[in-house]
Parts: structure tokens; sequence; C-alpha cells
């Protein structure tokens, strides 16, 4: 076994590590307090390729892996966890699926622009009555004639769509054999004529990622607007969360590193009875688990992104990888609020926006609750 990054790994590593420390992570905060999508960051990580590095060059990608990608969502979110998550879910949820299902056609006019940077898609799959139950799907496809879809339903907490060029619609377009609700993917421009986008959420956390409602009303699209074949919708969307989790792993790992580096550069320097805190046993068995859950949450989210780079089943590794990294994430955060006493809960210190970041990880892309019914699955429950 060989967990030795590459030198192109090793090199994307360095390279957006100095980005997010030079660039996003003097922003956090006011990303944070305001609200603010940085749109300006986004347009340099496109120009450093940041967006399609898990994409082929012909496409307009940089050639690398889902290990590099999961490198980057790592070092981004480590800065910041609303840049973090709009990016992964930029590339992941945005991206991704043109590159998977996409036509050769659609890969060159929606793939392209997405991978170098010049345009973010999103991916409407979350319903008001559909979020663990996406399958329950009510927005509806009906066909006009031969040639056109009218689209009409409501698409909820969709990440990054006030900024999308493009949005990828899942929609009821028939009935399966077994009479169930057949769905498919289905490729809106944002600024067709009936589509309603408002970002009026006030979060908790990752406040700076995008959030926003889209309506959908007899918005009518070309047949060939379908993503990939048509009533394929479902599979897609769950290859698509497959690899999502992967992303939001990674961006759990991010800030869980940066909990702890926090915590840890508090502890050296903080001073009480005569003696910086980190001498304190309790204050080192908090350091000691925060810093093994880091290591082995690296381990497993690497592991899983180099599962899907060998082409070799990678579902209940990604749940693994989802469902650890956040949940570490979360409890890493809050050890170092511990740490910090009363200057955790201050904003100054960052580490309570930390803490705010990793809960939406819990429930976003799947959550910890779907994440155990997947693996429970996997096992053969």
């Amino acid at each position: 076994m060989d967990f030795e990054l590459s030198k192109e790994q090793k090199m994307i590593q360095s390279m957006v590590r100095e980005f997010a420390e030079e660039v996003i992570q003097p922003r956090a905060i006011e990303i944070d307090q305001n609200a603010a999508f940085p749109e300006d960051i986004f347009n340099q990580m496109g120009e450093l390729g940041l967006l399609g590095i898990p994409f082929p060059e012909k496409y307009g990608g940089s050639n690398g892996d889902t290990l590099s990608y999961a490198i980057a969502v790592e070092e981004i979110g480590s800065a910041c966890g609303s840049t973090g998550l709009s990016y992964a879910a930029a590339v992941s949820l945005g991206a991704s699926p043109f590159y998977y299902f996409g036509t050769e056609e659609q890969k060159q006019k929606y793939l392209r622009p997405l991978a170098e940077g010049k345009a973010l898609a999103s991916f409407g799959l979350t319903e008001p009555n559909a979020g663990s139950d996406a399958g329950g799907t009510k927005t509806t496809a009906i066909l006009d004639g031969n040639d056109y879809y009218v689209i009409n339903g409501e698409k909820c907490f969709i990440t990054n769509a006030s900024y999308a060029k493009t949005l990828i619609i899942t929609a009821v377009t028939g009935k399966t054999n077994q009479g169930q609700n057949a769905i498919s993917s289905i490729i809106v421009p944002a600024d067709t004529k009936g589509v309603s986008i408002t970002s009026e959420y006030e979060k908790m956390g990752v406040r700076g990622s995008d959030t926003a409602q889209i309506i959908l009303e007899n918005v009518r699209v070309p047949k060939e607007n379908v993503l990939g074949e048509p009533n394929k919708g479902f599979q897609q969307f769950l290859q698509t969360l497959d690899g999502g989790r992967i992303s939001i792993g990674a961006l759990g790992l991010g800030i869980a590193q940066a909990s702890l580096n926090k915590a840890l550069d508090y502890a050296k320097e903080r001073k009480q009875f005569g003696k910086s805190i980190s001498k304190f046993q309790a204050i080192q068995f908090k350091l000691a688990d925060m810093a093994m859950e880091v290591e082995l949450a690296r381990n497993i989210v690497y592991k899983a992104a180099w599962l899907k780079d060998q082409g070799k089943p990678f579902s209940k590794e990604a749940a693994y990888a989802k469902l650890f990294a956040t949940e570490t994430a979360f409890r890493s955060a809050n050890q170092a609020i511990q740490i910090l006493g009363g200057n955790g809960y201050m904003r100054e210190f960052e580490v309570e926006r930390y803490l705010r970041d990793a809960k939406l990880l819990e429930i976003g892309e799947g959550t910890s609750e779907i994440q155990r019914l997947v693996i429970a699955r996997q096992l053969g429950c």
C-alpha cells in the first residue's frame, strides 16, 4: 500500500493551500458575517483551473483526478467552509453530471465553460417534500408534442443557483414498468422564461454559500435538453450523490483540520496556573483525540477518492467518508470551542464558525442517518 501523494497531487495541494491562505482565509469572517457569495474568488479559482480539476482537458479540465479534487476541497474548506461548500457543489453537482451522463454535444456545450471556470451550474434535486426521499420528486416535465418539455415544480436548498448559468432539474417524465415515477434530469438555462430563483434563506452556517429556491412555471425546454437518456434521472442522481459524498467528506476534513490547528496553537499560547494549557492532560487528551479522528477521516476520504479513480466500487466507502469526516468536523469544532473557552464563543476566534459550518455537512447530500442506511444496505442488511 502506498499512501504517498503523486508529484502532481502535491503540486495541487501546495498551490491550493497557498491560494486559500492568501486569498480566502483573510475574507472568511467577512464572507460569513455578510452572508456574501465571493464571486470574485470563484473567478480567480476558475483562472487557476480549480473548477476543472477532475475533468479531461478536451472538455476544458485539468486532467486531474478525484483525489486531487478532494485535496482541493479540503484546503479551501479549511480556510472557509462557505467557499468550500460552493466549490464542492460547483464541481460534484453542477459539472460532474454533464461529464458522466451527457452526450458529447452536451459535454462540449455545457461542461466546457464549467470546467474552464467561466460559468457555474446547479443541481436541482431537493424539494419541500422530497429531501431524504429524493425519489419522491413532485416536479413534472410533460412532453408537449414531440419537441418540448413543459416543466412545473419547486426546488429548495439549491447551492449556487442564484449565480448559475445552467440548472439541472430532476423531474417526473413518465412511469416505469413497475408503475413508479420515472425521473429524468433536464438541462434548463437559468434565464429561461418561467424560471424564478430567490435566495432569502437566513442560515445558521455556511452563510456565504448561496442557497436558493427555484420555482418552475410552465418552463419550456427542447426535448434534446434531457441529460443523457430519458427516465434515467434516478440512477443518475444516486451516482452523482455518491461522488458528491467524497467532496463533502473532504470539506468536513478541512474544517476538522482547521479546528485542530486553531485549538493546538491556542493551547500552546494560553497560560493558566503558570504554564500553557497544552501541558494539562485534560487538554492533551482532547487534542490527541482530535488529531486521531482527523487522520482517520483523511484516510477514508482519500481511500474513497482513490477507489473512484481506479474504477472500483466506492459507494460504501463514500458513505463512510461522508459520515465519519462530517461528524468528525462537528466534534472537532466543538472541542476547539471548549479548549478556547470564552474566546471560542467569540466570532473573531473563528472556531464558533467552524461548528456552525460543520453542522450543515451532517445534513446536506444525504443526512448522517441516510449514510448509515447506505452502509447497512451495502453490508447486506
